[in-house]
């Protein structure tokens, strides 16, 4: 089951460099093809791939990212299935003004072959106040 753990977390932190370093396009094999994507509050939602890439290319390209910070990482395995959460804490700027936002992001992944692609995502608790 440790190992199980490790490999998850391993796709994790893929995911989360492969966007901090602005390679969204790496992300593709990373997701399943019909990953969910559930806004913050449950206030809609996007399926698929390409939709999921698009949401990281947007941020991406008209945010720059001054600190990006993980903590409290829980990671729990059943058979074919993984969640992930952690806290998360970022200061970025947009359209010349900057935030912070603090949050947890909660990821699922399914067991697929020897690796792990996630499947859903949403960010609970989200607070965000300009800085």
């Amino acid at each position: 089951m440790d190992d199980e753990r490790e490999r998850v977390a391993s796709a994790m932190q893929e995911i989360n460099e492969a966007w901090l370093a602005g390679r969204v396009q790496d992300l593709a094999g990373m997701v399943h093809d019909e990953i969910v994507m559930v806004f913050p509050g449950f206030a809609g939602r996007i399926q698929g791939r390409d939709a999921f890439i698009a949401g990281f290319r947007d941020f991406c390209k008209n945010a720059i990212i001054h600190q990006f910070n993980e903590s409290e990482h829980q990671i729990d395995v059943a058979g074919e299935t993984a969640v992930v959460n952690f806290g998360y804490e970022m200061l970025y700027e947009r359209s010349a003004e900057q935030f912070h936002t603090t949050g947890r992001d909660l990821w699922v992944f399914a067991k697929h072959g020897t690796g792990w692609l996630a499947v859903w995502r949403t960010m609970l608790d989200v607070n965000e106040t300009t800085a």
